[in-house]
């Protein structure tokens, strides 16, 4: 019989694991906080011509799936199979907020490589803990 999906007791780095969903998670919160109430007009020019650049449905994106990954992170705290859907939805989101910023001509065009790096393993991240919930709930961690 194959025992690879059979329940097991929590491991000890469970919990850390899910913290640390939870600081990434409240970290994109964060992010979208801060740019949504700033002030274009208080930024250094390349910043202003960058945060201008961006489509504002970018950054709806970017707000839901932080979001939503925030209560996912709380969902797998409190060890709720519900933290799986909710982290497919984060991820999905953030691809959909990586393509948009690579598909929005001006904006990619002053995007460095250290940015487009950062761009990347945020969504790797996501992907992450997405799979870190799904293992979870394999192993029977989350009820």
């Amino acid at each position: 019989m194959d025992d690879r999906y059979a329940a097991r007791p929590l491991a000890p780095w469970y919990w850390a694991g899910a913290i640390a969903s939870l600081l990434f998670a409240l970290l994109g919160c964060l992010v979208y906080a801060m740019h949504v109430y700033t002030d274009p007009s208080t930024l250094p020019l390349d910043q202003r011509v960058m945060f201008e650049a961006e489509p504002a449905w970018v950054t709806t994106v970017l707000g839901g799936a932080s979001i939503i990954g925030a209560f996912g992170a709380v969902m797998l705290l409190l060890r709720r199979r519900a933290a799986v859907p909710l982290f497919l939805v984060s991820v999905i989101g953030a691809g959909l907020w990586f393509l948009g910023l690579m598909t929005a001509p001006r904006l990619r065009d002053l995007l460095t490589t250290t940015e487009i790096a950062m761009l990347i393993v945020t969504v790797a991240l996501a992907w992450t803990i997405y799979w870190f919930a799904r293992h979870s709930r394999q192993r029977g961690w989350l009820r």
